[in-house]
């Protein structure tokens, strides 16, 4: 039934109502004016109060009117007597009139909102009621499985400090890019102080676009810990830092200083800041940073246009590169990694949230404090529950150093321009010590544009971690082509990756890209909605995952999406040591892996390392085939006839043993290298090399071993070449053919190159062989026909490896080449000097399927700030009547892995036990129509289900409803108000019978003419305000399994009586 309007309405004349369709009149404001033909009317103004069943109110007005012969029309929504907001924590110390920020959870970090606080008499102490309506959407729940709860920050603290302001930029401070005042007030703490413990402070307007003026600035204080000679050691505790010019907390040459429960927000530079790359000890708690500036001090702090026009400390006429020169604000800075960060929050920057940066040497006032290299090889101090949010460049990003020489001639580039550096932690930062892992534990990254997570280096871990939103999840890169840490590897495992979760976002705010989503709904989008969305990114190697989880990775028809991907236009080499086992892709990922094509983004997908792309799938959990090697679909190295091409990943299922061929060139360095495989002669693959400005080119193409290859160039052969067996284990070997000109004379040498030590040993001058059996003797020989112009070698590992060393402990076995040519000399080859064979496979990828993974995917259920809270994943999908006439058929309820099946028409109850998630009852109502059925529901909620009891309900086409008669009895499970059932509609809802009413009861009632009513939600066991019993009996939980999924028919049973 439709709302038609009670008064007359004539031409022209103002008339406006608010009402419920399918509503009675007594439901209905409505509101009228005349018109007189002057053309200004008043405002026909029609007003009514609404109240959600999660007990919001809110006001919808409708208005029309006529002023000066314009319509005047619309309406508006407000919400009423304020917002009330759920907290995490214990915040009955904020009152009335307190200020706070709410973070983005969005891609932008402009998203961030400040509000006042209202008396809220009926807020319990985790509550707030904010005057205002926020313009954006900001999240109070786990999406997907990854927590995306916004950050809540109180700006208001009972002391203030706070500089004095003009009215707008003056003077010398940087007033071409900031049209404010920017000279702030600074405080500045000097080494042999007494004590320092500052605590419950505001500082408000503070910092300086000047170095060295910052809000709080610990100036070469040193050891200010027990080391120092503290009994108390130093600390600044729940400090909000806010609206300032230059930094939020400085910390320069100074060690064990404590930063705890400390608000960063609205400020110029990067945020929570260490200086000179000596800072150690140092922790950083519970801290939250967000929307970090640019600023103008360090080339890092510098937005695009401040690095162009700032110029006056690089040498001659340099112009920096933005990209690589600059832009590099971010929310922690961190100098050297011997600091902690644990439960932290950087919840927006313009570039990165947490960036750990390396300095080579120290710099500024520290110089000589300790020697070159040592930051790079630091164990990592703690990094635990650190959030990563709607960040520019990336959530967290560990790599990078800074320029410690002065701008020059030979290097123009200004002092601490953000440079390369590698991170290898070692025992004592010794690199002759074993390694020590770097541990990234329980890391949440969402909402970032480009990157959740970067990390180059090795040995790194990241686990326990949640990625989602991200434009890519986690990129994983090793040290380059030939790895400096000989034997180092990075890892992610037991964690959840993310493509498009149902955290849609909202428009404004700064956020560039708005689009469909997989699902056809239209969302927030990161980079542009073109880019090509990757949930595990690999780049060089090796890298390994195991035990994760992808979920909703679906390819659109503006961009790729796929759950791993590949570094593009990538020139540098990938390892076939990478490696993932244990993986779970859930249904929702409609792209596995992808390996690019030419087009947008990619390029035209024809370097070294796109070309050489692979990993190793270890258990078959991704493949569906174990020990099973994925490489690009055209890289016929890796092909044989057993092999399975899957077209949509652009990408090629081998199994086989691969490995590595690294070959130096050099006079000259410039040839693109043609590498082919005997048995396929006309599918070469060419490599441009990768030349860094050395003294040589370098190629590293991933080959099958005990196979013969033919190697040529486009253009005469290079006079040194160097041939490196990399990845072979002991007695792995290939036959290689190079192409040279027919009168050239070689001198062919193996030797033991250990790198480290930069020594040579085990030097043999190789022989030359009659014939082109080179394996028949232990002698070491190569063969040189004159004929075609081939010269034949045999490359054999004779030295153990381990691990992921690419090379044995003793060093890098190689073959060096030099050839004497005549400058005139032809060199062409034809293409193959190997005999004619058949093709051998090897084992046929399709005779070894693998089976079911129970092991399969991230232990966990959610990846959550609150570790030690454990949730379940709760889905409910009711059905109207339109659904079952289109023959959908069973409703259900899925808790997570174990689903519910309802096909009877009625509704259905679930209920879990709150403290265990064991599950104690279920039950059918086979209609709701009748006063009985309304007595029998509302004595089995009132009298079956006990106190501390989650509650599912769902639906199946309610055919038979009659009348608006209510059921209040839903207002004992959380809904806050009574329940009207709508004929051939859906319901379904999330409560709690108990005491508390927690935040996570969810109602969605729908009329026939609406989607069926669904849900999706991650509810927390055992919360302290469930009060369950301290030896609530666990042996009682329902063994919920995530895979396979278990399917349980709903019995029609009805509760006697």
């Amino acid at each position: 039934m439709s709302l038609v309007c009670s008064f007359p309405v004539s031409f022209r004349q103002p008339w406006a109502l608010v009402g419920i369709l399918g509503g009675d009149q007594l439901s209905t404001a409505e509101d009228k004016r005349e018109y007189h033909g002057n053309g200004t009317t008043g405002l026909a103004i029609a007003k009514r109060d609404f109240l959600t069943y999660d007990g919001t109110r809110f006001t919808v007005t409708a208005f029309s009117g006529w002023i000066k012969g314009v319509p005047h029309n619309g309406f508006k929504v407000e919400v009423t007597k304020g917002i009330i907001i759920h907290l995490v924590d214990e915040v009955t110390s904020w009152l009335p009139g307190d200020r706070i920020v709410i973070a983005s959870t969005d891609y932008s970090m402009h998203q961030a909102e400040e509000f006042n606080l209202l008396p809220c008499p009926e807020c319990k102490s985790n509550q707030v009621k904010i005057d205002g309506n926020p313009l954006y959407l900001h999240m109070g729940e786990v999406i997907d499985g990854v927590d995306m709860r916004a950050e809540v920050g109180l700006l208001t603290r009972n002391i203030l400090i706070q500089g004095e302001m003009e009215d707008a930029c003056y003077g010398q401070n940087q007033c071409q890019f900031f049209s404010f005042d920017t000279f702030g007030g600074h405080i500045k703490i000097l080494r042999n102080f007494s004590s320092v413990h500052m605590s419950g402070v505001e500082l408000k307007n503070m910092g300086q676009q000047i170095l060295g003026s910052y809000p709080v600035h610990f100036h070469l204080a040193e050891d200010v810990d027990e080391r120092g000679g503290y009994g108390r050691p130093t600390y600044l505790d729940n400090l909000a830092i806010h609206h300032c010019f230059s930094r939020c907390v400085a910390i320069h040459g100074t060690h064990g200083l404590l930063v705890k429960d400390t608000i960063g927000y609205d400020t110029l530079g990067h945020c929570f800041f260490l200086e000179d790359g000596t800072e150690q000890r140092n922790t950083f708690y519970h801290n939250l940073g967000l929307l970090t500036r640019p600023g103008t001090i360090l080339p890092s702090d510098r937005s695009e246009l401040m690095c162009l026009v700032i110029r006056s400390h690089v040498h001659g006429n340099y112009t920096p590169v933005p990209s690589t020169d600059c832009m590099a604000v971010s929310t922690f800075w961190i100098a050297n990694p011997n600091n902690n960060l644990i439960e932290n929050a950087a919840a927006g920057a313009q570039d990165v949230g947490i960036w750990y940066i390396f300095h080579r040497v120290p710099t500024g006032q520290s110089e000589g404090r300790y020697p070159e290299g040592q930051a790079e090889h630091t164990p990592l101090g703690v990094f635990y529950n650190n959030r990563v949010h709607s960040n520019f460049k990336a959530g967290l990003f560990i790599g990078k150093g800074v320029k410690t020489t002065r701008a020059n001639a030979e290097d123009p580039r200004e002092y601490l321009t953000v440079d390369n550096a590698r991170f290898r932690p070692h025992q004592d930062a010794d690199p002759e010590k074993p390694r020590v892992p770097a541990v990234i534990d329980h890391l949440i990254a969402f909402k970032n544009n480009d990157h959740g997570a970067w990390a180059r280096g090795g040995d790194i871990i990241f686990r326990n971690s949640g990625f989602s939103d991200n434009g890519i999840g986690l990129t994983l890169a090793s040290d380059g082509t030939f790895p400096t840490d000989e034997g180092s590897s990075l890892e992610v495992t037991r964690s959840i990756f993310v493509g498009e979760s149902s955290n849609f976002g909202s428009q404004g705010g700064q956020n560039s890209y708005w689009g469909k989503g997989a699902n056809g709904e239209y969302r927030t989008l990161p980079r542009n909605k073109t880019f090509p969305i990757r949930g595990f990114q690999i780049y060089d190697g090796p890298v390994r995952m195991a035990r994760c989880t992808f979920k909703k990775f679906t390819p659109t028809v503006d961009r790729h999406s796929s759950a791993i991907g590949f570094f593009m236009k990538n020139s540098w080499q990938i390892s076939p040591q990478n490696n993932v086992s244990q993986i779970l892709m859930e249904k929702s990922v409609g792209l596995k892996v992808f390996f690019g094509r030419p087009g947008q983004w990619f390029g035209n997908n024809d370097n070294d390392g796109d070309k050489m792309s692979i990993f190793h799938d270890l258990d078959g959990s991704v493949t569906g085939y174990p020990d099973t090697f994925v490489g690009r679909a055209d890289n016929y190295l890796l092909r044989h006839p057993g092999c399975l091409t899957v077209p949509r990943w652009n990408g090629v299922m081998c199994t086989g043993k691969f490995a590595q061929l690294y070959i130096q060139a050099r006079r000259p360095e410039n040839l693109t290298l043609s590498i082919a495989r005997a048995a396929y002669p006309s599918h070469p693959v060419r490599l441009q090399g990768v030349n860094r400005g050395a003294p040589y080119q370098q190629y590293q193409p991933v080959v099958m071993l005990e196979q013969d290859y033919v190697i040529q160039w486009d253009g005469r052969a290079p006079e040194d070449v160097i041939l490196y067996p990399i990845n072979f284990n002991r007695g792995d070997w290939l036959r290689v053919a190079l192409c040279y000109p027919r009168e050239a004379v070689f001198q062919v040498v193996g030797d033991i190159y250990q790198r480290q030590a930069g020594t040579v040993h085990s030097v043999q001058h190789y022989l030359a062989a009659p014939s082109i059996a080179l394996n028949r003797t232990r002698e070491r020989l190569f063969y040189f026909d004159r004929g075609s112009g081939y010269l034949f070698v045999r490359l054999q590992a004779h030295e153990a490896r381990e691990g992921h060393s690419y090379c044995s402990q003793r060093g890098c076995e190689r073959i060096k080449i030099t050839a004497h040519m005549s400058p005139g000399a032809s060199w062409s080859c034809d293409p193959n000097p190997f005999p004619e064979r058949p093709v051998a496979a090897q084992h046929p990828v399709s005779q070894r399927p693998a089976g079911l993974c129970r092991a399969c995917g991230a232990p966990q259920v959610a990846i959550t700030s609150t570790p030690s809270v454990e949730y379940i994943r709760i889905q409910i999908q009711s059905l109207s009547r339109v659904d079952t006439q289109n023959h959908l058929t069973s409703a259900f309820i899925k808790v997570n892995g174990t689903v519910f099946l309802f096909n009877s028409s009625g509704i259905f109850f679930l209920v879990l036990d709150a403290c265990s998630g064991a599950v104690v009852s279920r039950w059918h109502f086979d209609t709701v129509a009748s006063e009985n059925a309304a007595h029998a529901i509302a004595d089995y909620v009132q009298t079956s289900i006990k106190e501390r009891s989650l509650v599912l309900v769902c639906s199946r086409s309610f055919t038979d409803v009659v009348g608006s008669s209510e059921m209040s009895v839903f207002t004992r499970l959380g809904s806050s108000k009574p329940i009207v059932f709508h004929k051939g509609g859906s319901f379904a809802m999330l409560g709690y019978k108990g005491q508390a009413k927690p935040s996570w009861i969810k109602v969605l009632n729908h009329a026939g003419y609406q989607k069926a009513a669904s849900l999706q939600h991650y509810v927390p066991l055992k919360l302290k305000e469930y009060q369950c019993p301290a030896n609530a009996d666990k042996s009682l939980r329902f063994a919920f399994s995530q895979i396979p999924s278990e399917h349980i028919p709903a019995k029609a049973v009805a509760p006697r009586g």
